[in-house]
């Protein structure tokens, strides 16, 4: 699955990094608790989340992830776009609850990895 088609499904809206759209992503996770993310996460090319600060970014860039998904319509400042920018990383929003969010990227076909 691309991003695009994660944007697609998703409904979402693109907050930053259009040219990396196309970029392949196979595995997703959904959290909040980013002490979380970095203790049991493995192999995550997408992170939904609904916390809006830049370790979110931080985060998402030491587990090599690729695109970061903001739900319940939150979006981050201009400051949190700028870091994603320049770590090469997607930020979408979507109104979507979490949870529903992620029950919708797996029926898409989008797993988890190997972590928990």
């Amino acid at each position: 699955m691309t991003v695009r088609e994660v944007m697609e499904v998703l409904d979402a809206d693109l907050i930053c990094r259009e040219d990396l759209l196309s970029t392949e992503v196979n595995t997703a996770c959904g959290s909040d608790m980013m002490s979380d993310v970095l203790a049991f996460v493995k192999e995550q090319a997408i992170l939904l989340t609904g916390l809006v600060n830049a370790q979110v970014v931080r985060t998402a860039e030491m587990m090599d992830m690729h695109c970061i998904v903001f739900v319940r319509g939150k979006r981050p400042g201009l400051d949190m776009i700028e870091l994603a920018e320049d770590r090469d990383m997607v930020m979408l929003c979507t109104k979507m609850e979490m949870f529903t969010a992620c029950g919708k990227l797996y029926s898409a076909g989008l797993r988890g990895g190997s972590g928990v």
